[in-house]
């Protein structure tokens, strides 16, 4: 249930289920360690160079049926869509020019003028319906519906061929017409545009679709900063610039693929030279700092973690949010930071990304505090009555949670051995119900196993609290985590609260951002007093680069390239390698 929803996300995000730290001190969300140039002379922008860069397993180069993160960040330099994330996960023009709201229901786009296919055929309103028919076409399993699925939520849209229709008004102007009334319809709109010349012969039909989704002799044309060259099968993709791209020609000439095992291989090709960039693997990046000739950028992921409780338990309900609120003062969560992270997360107290528009001002307000904690325990009642470090409740009873976590995820397992220990220093007891150390033969099969047993003891509701995470959308739709409807599904810990009911649906079906900025800020509030979660942390990831490479360098999770049209190599350090493969 839980893993499959996070393999999901992982590859529609990836494609694409806090930033604070004690005392409301602000950690930062992107840290950028870079060599002393200060002996060196200031660089301009040059044209010219090439880059190398990792794509791993891949088995088609069909971006509409990309199932993993390299070739998803990697595709995003030759597609482009109507609308894409900005820096707040504000939703910002690609190829649309403007749009508006006809109603609830519609949005009216008037797409950039003068954009070409890397063909040299002009970009229409037609290609952007061709592109929704096309997804609408698909297996519910394709990675675009998924996505769709997940913004579309729980309230709406069991029929995802039926969420939206396209009406071509005329070359540059398109309405899109949604089903239903729900706020994230530009967030729906961020899949790449496909060109329909490229796939209609006369009449568009099922066939066309059939050739729009083909996996195998796919010729990516898009409208992005590059241009598709040469595919060699498990060796390499090759590109060049875009030197009519509606943004502006790229600096760097051309892109090489290198299509590499795994991320690991990847990272190892990194070290040795081979590629010019790779993507962190675990939280232990350090051993690059003292490198002059690697560059590290930090950013925050969309991998939240959390601590859950089981709101069929009558001890959550019967002492509410004092209990709660005791443990969320009294988990360390700067020391997880450091001693599980290496200082690489970022803390939280809301399952909102820490860089999002909609993260209210006041949602930073359970720092570490040991003596607070101990305060809301007694306040309910509770006291260690026989003196053994552990408090009774307030019927004189003692009281032993259980704990429950994935434990051959590592980084997990050392999460919740810490917070058994900080809880025992606020006086409660908590039984490990995970296994405390991995097998040194961990395999696949076993994992699968793990997670199999662990979901049905979620699923039965035999449990008191769970640590796990979630891979989260730019725009949480949260519905699935904290809907009463979805009690028994992805809502494991059984939370039902009235008020979170409407405030979600307020967010769903806000008819401006305004609107939806005031509903997400009611379920924030709801969120941090009643703590259905308590929020942990985001993970950090980071980008290596070889130094050379200069500009506006700004990775996120959803856009690893992102404005690498503005990237660029000095010309003194623009000799290619020499590529044996």
């Amino acid at each position: 249930m839980i893993r499959k929803k996070i393999c999901i996300i992982i590859s529609i995000l990836l494609i694409a289920v806090y930033i604070t730290g004690c005392e409301g001190e602000i950690v930062q969300s992107q840290v950028s360690f870079e060599s002393d140039d200060s002996g060196l002379n200031e660089y301009e922008p040059e044209y010219g160079g090439q880059l190398i860069l990792p794509v791993t397993n891949i088995n088609s180069l069909n971006p509409l049926l990309v199932s993993n993160r390299s070739y998803y960040y990697f595709s995003k330099l030759i597609f482009e869509s109507l609308f894409e994330y900005g820096e707040n996960y504000n939703i910002v023009n690609q190829l649309a020019e403007s749009y508006s709201f006809k109603n609830n229901n519609t949005v009216s786009i008037k797409l950039k003028d003068n954009v070409y296919w890397h063909d040299g055929e002009k970009f229409t309103a037609d290609d952007v319906a061709f592109t929704i028919n096309t997804i609408k076409y698909a297996d519910e399993n394709t990675p675009y519906k998924r996505l769709w699925k997940t913004y579309v939520g729980n309230f709406y849209g069991n029929d995802l061929d039926k969420i939206m229709n396209a009406v071509v008004i005329d070359e540059l102007n398109i309405d899109i017409v949604f089903a239903f009334p729900f706020s994230h319809k530009l967030d729906v709109l961020t899949f790449p545009i496909i060109p329909k010349h490229r796939f209609v012969d006369g009449v568009e039909n099922i066939t066309s679709y059939e050739k729009a989704l083909a996996v195998d002799n796919y010729v990516p044309i898009g409208t992005g900063p590059y241009k598709f060259v040469n595919y060699e099968k498990y060796k390499r993709i090759e590109l060049e610039s875009n030197q009519s791209y509606i943004g502006g020609r790229p600096y760097i000439d051309k892109i090489i693929g290198m299509i590499l095992e795994d991320e690991e291989l990847a990272l190892v090709s990194f070290e040795t030279g081979q590629i010019d960039l790779a993507y962190s693997v675990g939280v232990d990046w350090e051993k690059f700092d003292q490198n002059s000739k690697i560059k590290i950028i930090e950013y925050v992921s969309q991998e939240y973690e959390f601590l859950g409780f089981n709101f069929s338990k009558d001890i959550f309900n019967r002492y509410g949010q004092g209990l709660r609120k005791a443990m969320a003062y009294g988990i360390n969560r700067q020391a997880i930071i450091e001693n599980v992270y290496l200082g690489h997360a970022t803390q939280t107290d809301l399952p909102i990304h820490p860089n999002s528009w909609i993260l209210s001002e006041d949602s930073n307000i359970y720092g570490y505090n040991v003596d607070k904690a101990k305060k809301e325990l007694e306040n309910m009642g509770w006291r260690d009555i026989d003196s053994d470090g552990y408090y009774e409740d307030a019927e004189g009873n003692g009281v032993t949670l259980t704990l429950l976590t994935n434990s051959y995820n590592e980084l997990r397992l050392k999460t919740a051995e810490l917070i058994v220990e900080d809880l025992r220093k606020i006086g409660i007891q908590v039984e490990k119900g995970y296994t405390e150390k991995m097998p040194d033969n961990m395999t696949e099969e076993l994992m699968d196993t793990q997670w199999t047993e662990l979901n049905d003891v979620l699923r039965n509701g035999d449990y008191d609290m769970v640590l796990l995470g979630w891979n989260l959308t730019p725009i949480p739709e949260l519905s699935f985590a904290f809907h009463s409807s979805q009690v028994g599904k992805d809502n494991f810990i059984r939370y039902s609260n009235e008020k979170m009911d409407k405030a979600l649906l307020d967010a769903y079906i806000a008819s401006n951002l305004e609107k939806k900025f005031e509903a997400y800020k009611d379920i924030q509030s709801l969120i941090l007093e009643d703590l259905p979660y308590i929020s942990l942390l985001f993970r950090n990831e980071a980008v290596l680069m070889d130094s050379k490479i200069k500009g506006n360098i700004n990775p996120t999770f959803y856009d690893l390239y992102r404005n690498i049209e503005q990237w660029y190599i000095p010309k003194d350090l623009q000799k290619e390698r020499v590529d044996n493969n």
